[in-house]
């Protein structure tokens, strides 16, 4: 008597347990009918029969090599598998182990049965595919969900009038929007995607997927506009198509691929927005100045307030952790080519840098000084640049004089052939010159008669906000954009550590500027502080009479090196 293993199966959620009963009941008839005994009966539910990735498809195979039946019997070829390859490779199987396969549709399956019945299979996947894409491409034109869940949305179930339901439909989620603003004001204030992530699953909120948060929850891949921070729809942008999915033929899994950009449909769903275009534009900007950092440690965020910008003064290389509370030379320490074997305590090497920068930046002397040669200096850019619309002027005035005696010339008997020329060489010259003086305005003097004093209030509360768990992160990146690096040299007796502080004072001033409405400047992003470098500041050098009593310091191209000698001050993260 012929040994027989059964297998079922069916693809889709919509179907039921029943269809594979179904099956199972129609080859159990066959075989009583044959005289057969069923010996196994294999069935996968719910499983796209496109891969081969099915549990009880593999145990059939591997029965086969045991030789523990001598008929495979199913109710269609297309059960197996609808992937032509596949089938082939089944079918092989099947006939290496001296077994028969047997379908109820098309009976004792041949390569002739493999080869067409393989390929219509085939075709019906692709067919089945364009129509699906075809659907959801409608969907998206339309503006509606095209597949998937987004954070933030709800779907909407209603039913048409046919009774039929219709799908696509959303509305935005109440709670998850104050979730979303927070992600991202959080980063943007400099709070990492992990810390965020740890902070959410403290307070135990809900997750997209139920299961907490993570880092690659919020951080996402901009490429494939995944994750909280790179979701469009928050912005009312619909996009679809981004990527498509091909099968890897070695594992059967699904791989996806991102499209050609022509291919990418985006749609303005100007209801379904939740970000603020401005916070938006925010976490862009921090994502793509961390695109222009060289490398994957620069990318890093630091684990200390200084983390990255210690520089050794005798080699050049890094200072990093040599203990749980000490700096050290990297090079020294590491390669043993640099001499510098001197190390620093975490803690005093933060109280003196941020002393420096809370008490001898703050000098409301030097301040004032650079303060003043500032404001001259951007007035003398904008009185020249105002100058410059002067003289445009006059040259229109002038141009359109010399075109009205051309046209009275003209009009007492002179050729116009002769004057063609320049008469149209001066109305271009004309409409060249209105298109300039009509998108150009006037540039404002600038006045800034408290900028010292908003320098030392904002310094002053950048470092107290250090001391507030709140505002910390946001407080440390704000103190590192403002300091290039940290140089720690031996001193002469190579006893002690002498410090050298290089910021960005142009960046501090900026910060203290900012918000005040009292200050007659444009958006802080529009000033050039690069020209900073022709201002001719007073070079204050060691050994050298210093009248003001200030602080030994040097300022050159835009940035302030703070001297040595810094005196501790009580200030402790």
């Amino acid at each position: 008597m012929n040994r027989v293993a059964i297998y079922a199966r069916y693809s889709s959620d919509l179907q039921t347990d029943k269809s594979i009963e179904d099956q199972i009941r129609t080859c159990v008839d066959r075989a009583e009918s044959e005289g057969w005994s069923v010996t196994k009966v294999y069935s996968d539910h719910a499983i796209s029969g496109a891969s081969l990735l099915r549990p009880d498809i593999q145990n059939l195979l591997q029965s086969l090599q045991n030789n523990d039946f001598d008929i495979v019997l199913t109710e269609a070829l297309d059960r197996l598998s609808r992937d032509q390859e596949d089938i082939a490779h089944i079918y092989k199987r099947v006939k290496y182990a001296d077994c028969r396969l047997i379908t109820l549709s098309e009976g004792e399956v041949d390569e002739l049965h493999i080869g067409l019945k393989g390929t219509m299979n085939q075709l019906f996947l692709k067919d089945l595919a364009r129509k699906t894409h075809r659907g959801l491409q409608g969907r998206a034109l339309a503006g509606k969900n095209a597949g998937g869940k987004a954070y933030g949305y709800d779907v909407i179930h209603k039913m048409g009038a046919d009774g039929e339901p219709i799908r696509g439909g959303r509305k935005i989620n109440k709670q998850h929007v104050a979730v979303i603003i927070r992600i991202m004001e959080d980063y943007v204030k400099g709070k990492s995607p992990r810390k965020i992530a740890f902070e959410l699953n403290e307070e135990k909120i809900p997750s997209p997927t139920n299961k907490g948060w993570s880092q690659s929850t919020i951080n996402g891949n901009r490429k494939r506009g995944n994750g909280i921070l790179n979701n469009e729809l928050y912005i009312g942008k619909l996009v679809w198509n981004r990527m498509r999915f091909v099968k890897d033929p070695d594992t059967g899994k699904r791989i996806s691929r991102l499209n050609d950009p022509e291919k990418v449909i985006t749609v303005d769903v100007p209801d379904m927005r939740i970000v603020p275009q401005e916070l938006w534009d925010k976490v862009k900007a921090k994502q793509s100045r961390l695109d222009l950092l060289p490398n994957f440690s620069a990318k890093q965020r630091p684990p200390k307030l200084f983390s990255f910008l210690l520089k050794c003064g005798e080699c050049g290389g890094g200072y990093s952790k040599i203990s749980k509370k000490h700096y050290g030379c990297s090079t020294s320490r590491n390669k043993g080519t640099c001499k510098n074997r001197l190390s620093i305590m975490e803690s005093k090497l933060e109280e003196r840098v941020l002393g420096a920068l809370q008490n001898r930046l703050m000098n409301p002397k030097l301040c004032k000084i650079f303060c003043e040669e500032y404001t001259a200096h951007i007035n003398k850019i904008r009185m020249e640049r105002n100058s410059s619309l002067t003289n445009y002027r006059n040259e229109f005035d002038r141009n359109e004089r010399e075109i009205e005696k051309l046209l009275n010339a003209i009009a007492t008997g002179i050729d116009p052939l002769r004057v063609k020329d320049k008469i149209n060489s001066l109305s271009e010259r004309c409409k060249e010159l209105e298109n300039y003086l009509d998108t150009t305005e006037e540039a404002p003097v600038l006045i800034h008669p408290n900028m010292a004093h908003r320098f030392h209030v904002e310094v002053q509360n950048l470092i107290k906000s250090l001391n507030d768990p709140e505002h910390r992160d946001e407080s440390a990146s704000l103190i590192r954009e403002l300091i290039e690096k940290i140089v720690l040299t031996p001193n002469e007796d190579k006893s002690a550590l002498v410090i050298d502080l290089y910021g960005n004072l142009a960046g501090i001033l900026q910060t203290a500027q900012k918000n005040d409405p009292r200050l007659n400047l444009k958006p802080s992003g529009t000033l050039d502080y690069t020209r900073l470098t022709e201002i001719k500041q007073a070079k204050l050098v060691a050994g050298t009479t210093n009248p003001l009593d200030l602080p030994l310091y040097e300022v050159s191209k835009g940035k302030l090196v703070a001297g040595v000698g810094f005196e501790p001050t009580t200030f402790r993260l």
